[in-house]
């Protein structure tokens, strides 16, 4: 096959001219750090997701920091958790000196097997944390089982999961604290930026002071006509706060969410059916339970080949990819601290060195799809 002259990149973010009109607005308001742009942004998510709260952040990342720490989590204490998961939920448990406890994954989903959390359950053990993986949800019948039998918290870890459904729930609806990306290759974006959706208008109060420095009141409202500025701090917190331009990105973005996840699940779709029955390849599957995919990532697993080879050829395509993620209880760091147990985790290692994200994101063409796999026929074709 010809090879492309231009890269295919892994993803790139849908921005059209609904984006840019939003955000020249907002640069010409002359207020362009969190107001009113970033509480709209925070009703509209509640209006998606069915909680009574939203708190608007500058990174997911951000959001899990504060929600460990508002819960004052500390040293001692063992949150549960997928070991399949971006390494910044494991580096905010380790900074609040608690320890992640690691729960085996479905291999063919990627997700949390919930059958295995019952038995990692502990005295210690404060919170679970799933993740909804690449777009589809985890079981959350048993989680929230498991939560009230046992009074943990839950935190949802739902960074993939805009316009995921479990069961006619969006992720973020079940009552516990979920927490949201708009990271460039999520499904909607911000440019970076974050989203914490909670039912608990004290937590929210408490997230509202960790998120600004402590102070009760934002910019806005201190600066904006009438205000006071004038300010006291209780408990001390931190610079996470959402500026009103990233939220007006985010803004044009949620009036676009129905249209880009329907077109990404267009294009898995031409990805099953373009890559069903190739040897060499195991296909992403989906759980029985009744669910809407928001298809955030479009992850195989390369049997039989070298995943570092496989990249390579990838790139000599001119294809780009990803790899979602480097198991966290292979980290460096964890494995020096926590210790790796590995032997526990059998289908995490089975998954581990096989997976690879391909190309995914609304504006590739039907084109583009076919020639990912064409390639990877080749690929595995030719060695």
């Amino acid at each position: 096959m010809k090879i492309r002259k231009d890269f295919l990149p892994f993803s790139r973010p849908s921005i059209g001219e609904v984006e840019i009109h939003k955000v020249v607005d907002c640069l010409k308001s002359g207020w362009i750090t969190t107001g009113a742009l970033c509480q709209e942004f925070e009703d509209k998510f509640c209006g998606l997701t069915g909680a009574r709260q939203a708190v608007a952040l500058n990174s997911a990342t951000a959001g899990m920091h504060l929600m460990l720490t508002a819960m004052n989590l500390r040293q001692g204490d063992e949150v549960i958790t997928p070991s399949v998961t971006f390494a910044s939920t494991i580096n905010m448990i380790a900074l609040r000196q608690a320890k992640p406890v690691f729960v085996d994954i479905d291999y063919d989903t990627l997700n949390i097997n919930c059958d295995l959390i019952e038995e990692k359950i502990s005295s210690k053990t404060k919170a679970i944390i799933p993740v909804h993986f690449a777009g589809v949800p985890a079981d959350m019948d048993q989680i929230n089982h498991l939560a009230r039998k046992y009074h943990l918290a839950v935190i949802e870890d739902a960074a993939h999961a805009v316009g995921t459904y479990y069961k006619g729930i969006h992720a973020g609806g079940f009552g516990h604290p979920a927490i949201f990306s708009f990271h460039p290759i999520k499904n909607i974006t911000t440019g970076e930026g974050g989203m914490i959706t909670l039912n608990d208008a004290g937590l929210e109060r408490k997230l509202r002071l960790l998120r600004f420095h402590g102070i009760e009141r934002d910019a806005w409202k201190r600066y904006g006509k009438g205000g006071n500025p004038s300010y006291d701090i209780m408990e001390p917190g931190y610079k996470y706060n959402m500026p009103d331009l990233l939220a007006a990105l985010g803004l044009a973005q949620m009036e676009r969410w129905k249209e880009l996840n329907a077109r990404r699940q267009q294009l898995a779709r031409l990805y099953l059916d373009g890559l069903r029955g190739l040897n060499g390849l195991d296909l992403p599957q989906v759980p029985s339970y009744d669910h809407i995919h928001a298809w955030h990532l479009f992850i195989v697993k390369i049997k039989d080949f070298s995943r570092d080879a496989f990249m390579q050829k990838l790139a000599d395509y001119n294809i780009g990819y990803g790899l979602h993620f480097t198991p966290a209880h292979e980290l460096s760091y964890v494995k020096a601290r926590y210790g790796a147990g590995a032997d526990l985790l059998p289908e995490t290692n089975r998954a581990a060195d096989k997976i690879i994200s391909l190309p995914l994101f609304p504006d590739m063409t039907e084109d583009d799809v076919q020639y990912v796999c064409d390639a990877i026929k080749e690929i595995l074709k030719n060695g």
